[in-house]
């Protein structure tokens, strides 16, 4: 499959209206759409199939993933920061997997206003299972597009990801 027809369905038209042409004023915008209109089906997809396999959800199952690297653990600002989500979402998420015997949270000796959270060996054996799941969707997600289109795409956002990352901050 062509990498450009990775997203074609009847509801691009509400995205972007068609295909992107070099001239189009518009051009940046339609791109940010069709990157924004992918990640949500990619997102969606994998949301349900956590929810139904694993009874969890993406934020989750990505807030374990950061965990897993860690074993000594994270300050919740750093897991916020990583996760790109606001202080009050990381608080919700540790209660729920705290909860669960998933992660445990304890006052950080070395800043008493901070917060280390570390994952179980509950909380790990469970995210391995949910991992070897998520690679195989992924896999299943994305095989319809080709593997020199994969590398190419994987080039081109890192690309824009540094791009990104070199903005001044508003």
């Amino acid at each position: 499959m062509e990498l450009s027809s990775l997203t074609e369905s009847p509801s691009d038209a509400l995205f972007d209206g068609g295909a992107l042409s070099g001239t189009d004023e518009r051009q940046a915008v339609r791109l940010w759409l069709r990157l924004l209109g992918c990640t949500h089906r990619l997102e969606q997809a994998l949301g349900q199939r956590l929810r139904r396999n694993f009874g969890t959800s993406l934020a989750r199952f990505d807030y374990l993933a950061q965990l897993q690297p860690y074993p000594e653990g994270l300050r919740m600002k750093a897991l916020s920061r990583r996760l790109m989500v606001t202080g009050g979402n990381i608080t919700g998420l540790t209660d729920q997997l705290l909860a669960e015997g998933f992660v445990t949270r304890e006052v950080d000796v070395n800043d008493r206003r901070s917060h280390i959270v570390r994952i179980t060996p509950q909380g790990l054996a469970t995210f391995e299972r949910m991992a070897v799941a998520h690679r195989q969707w992924v896999d299943a997600l994305l095989a319809g597009v080709t593997e020199p289109d994969r590398q190419m795409l994987h080039r081109l956002l890192g690309g824009l990801a540094k791009s990104l990352d070199a903005l001044p901050a508003d």
